[in-house]
């Protein structure tokens, strides 16, 4: 029963997240927390930190990890296949009709116009985000983090990944947890 699950879900998402892996991320947490509770929000926040450290494409790490949370390997393995079939069968026949139409005004628009859709998933996912830190942190804290966190990406041009590193070996040698605002 939940091996099927994890194939439907994970297909849909296949279907629907144009614009890469990044895009897809709002596509999962809605699918894996609001409609199958498969997990909660800290633990998909967590998990979704821990796969942007690892090498590779989220879209592949992020539904392996869940399908094996959900069905053990045969789930893992369900959820990648489900997730990547769609990309690979419209990869391949959109890029050969792309190749062949390529000079066709309204097939450039198309690209063009599938950003804005993309850019407003990625601001609902950093929203909620926001909400949970803002819930967890306190404003001044979650506040000061996402400053920090610009600086060092778009001011010193630190890698994301030594930042979630470093903020997950912190959160490992914090004496106790922080108390939850509410």
């Amino acid at each position: 029963m939940r091996q099927s699950q994890l194939s439907v879900s994970f297909l849909k998402i296949g279907l629907l997240g144009f614009g890469g892996g990044p895009s897809m991320v709002p596509l999962i947490h809605d699918e894996v927390v609001r409609r199958r509770a498969w997990l909660e929000d800290q633990e998909f926040g967590d998990i979704l930190a821990i796969a942007n450290t690892l090498p590779g494409p989220i879209a592949t790490k992020l539904p392996g990890y869940i399908g094996y949370r959900v069905a053990g390997i045969p789930g893992c393995i369900i959820a990648v296949m489900a997730i990547i079939f769609p990309m690979i069968i419209a990869m391949v026949g959109l890029l050969g009709l792309y190749s062949r139409y390529q000079g066709v005004s309204w097939i450039s628009g198309m690209g063009q116009a599938v950003l804005p859709v993309v850019m407003v998933m990625m601001l609902q996912l950093t929203w909620d985000f926001w909400k949970k830190s803002r819930d967890t942190l306190g404003v001044p804290i979650g506040g000061v983090m996402v400053l920090s966190a610009a600086v060092l990406i778009y001011g010193l041009g630190l890698h994301p990944a030594l930042i979630i590193v470093f903020l997950l070996a912190s959160a490992l040698l914090l004496p106790a947890k922080l108390p939850k605002r509410g």
